[in-house]
Formats: C-alpha cells, structure tokens, sequence
C-alpha cells in the first residue's frame, strides 16, 4: 500500500459512483487496546459484501489522516483515519488506516465483484 493521495483516490471513488459495488468495512482496537491499558474498550466493526449504490464519493483530509464518504439514496456510509490506499488488478479499491506501529484500525473496501470470504 501506498499512503493516499487524494486526487487520485478521488478519480477512482467517481468510477463506482451510481454502479451498484461491494463494501467491505472494519474497524478494530481489538487487542491492541486492553493489554496496553486495562481501562480500555476493545470495539471493533465488521461488515464484507454489503451490495450498495451511492450517488457521490468524497475524500477529505484532516490532519494527516483521511475521511470517505459514500452517500447512498437513504444514508451515508464513512471511514475515518485512513492512511493508505491501493488499486489492486481486480480493480478492487483498498484503503486502510493503520496506527503509529503500523497495525490496522480501519479499512474500506470497494470493488464491482464481491470479495473473497
């Protein structure tokens, strides 16, 4: 992966504008949390293969992370503290947001053919 640059992330987000695409979202604090401090909550989402269609995409930047946001016809969908992204052969948009040591707090992933479960 390579760390995002927004104009490019945002010319291919606009490829899956109004097609009908698969989602793959989590987020996790997972074990890192609560064996570094024993007040911590672990917390963690996960959904793959969700089918939606959004009408518009946006990437912003905050600080030295990045937010996305896909509105769909009765809601939005987002993720924060991205970091990285990639395009992989499959035309599968992978972006990913890792902490200072490098592991994974948070992904979205966007492609026109369900992933691999």
């Amino acid at each position: 992966m390579k760390t995002i640059d927004s104009n490019e992330v945002q010319e291919i987000l606009n490829d899956f504008v109004e097609k009908d695409v698969y989602i793959h979202l989590e987020t996790t604090n997972g074990a890192y949390a609560s064996h570094l401090d024993e007040n911590a909550y672990n917390v963690g989402a996960y959904i793959r293969n969700a089918q939606v269609s959004f009408n518009q995409a946006k990437i912003i930047k905050d600080d030295k992370i990045y937010r996305v946001g896909l509105k769909l016809e009765m809601g939005w969908i987002y993720a924060e503290g991205l970091t990285d992204w990639e395009l992989t052969e499959k035309k599968e948009l992978l972006l990913a947001g890792h902490d200072r040591n490098g592991r994974l707090m948070v992904a979205l992933e966007i492609s026109e053919v369900p992933f691999q479960y």
